[in-house]
């Protein structure tokens, strides 16, 4: 007889201290004042879980817009973004913006598809509400003011 035993998922928020934390959430909410301190939370959590599973995989992932904008927040603080790979991962995990070959890679919506499970697979909770293109069009991170554009956040 064979005994699983399932994991619970992980939040993300864990990874990095309190205060950076309230750091993270401060500058985004300065950036984006519609943006409730509790989403502003949740998004910091979904950040870290996609740098987690992005250090975790070979293969390209991509963030949504939203998470995008999470991820610049953290890496405008360079020392506590390198401390945090390095610590974390034992290894810098770089922003490589572009535009994959939608051929060999699939467009937007396959992308952040593939970076959820891979978020899931690493062990970390996925929040949906970051991920909207997946009920949605096919799109890339243009922030043309859609309805999940950090403009309208």
């Amino acid at each position: 007889m064979t005994i699983v035993q399932e994991r619970s998922a992980t939040d993300a928020r864990t990874l990095i201290s309190a205060g950076l934390r309230a750091t993270l959430v401060a500058n985004m909410r300065e950036n984006f004042p519609k943006l409730t301190k509790e989403r502003a939370e949740r998004g910091v959590g979904q950040m870290l879980a996609f740098v987690a599973a992005s250090a975790c995989t070979a293969e390209p992932l991509s963030p949504s817009p939203l998470v995008d904008d999470f991820w610049h927040a953290f890496l405008l603080h360079t020392k506590a973004y390198q401390d945090f790979c390095e610590r974390t991962f034992g290894t810098f995990v770089h922003h490589q913006p572009g535009f994959l070959d939608k051929e060999k890679h699939g467009g937007g919506k396959a992308l952040r598809a593939r970076t959820v499970d891979a978020i899931g697979a690493a062990g970390f909770l996925v929040d949906l509400e970051f991920w909207p293109e997946l009920e949605t069009a096919d799109c890339s991170q243009c922030h043309a003011n859609c309805h999940n554009s950090p403009v309208n956040a």
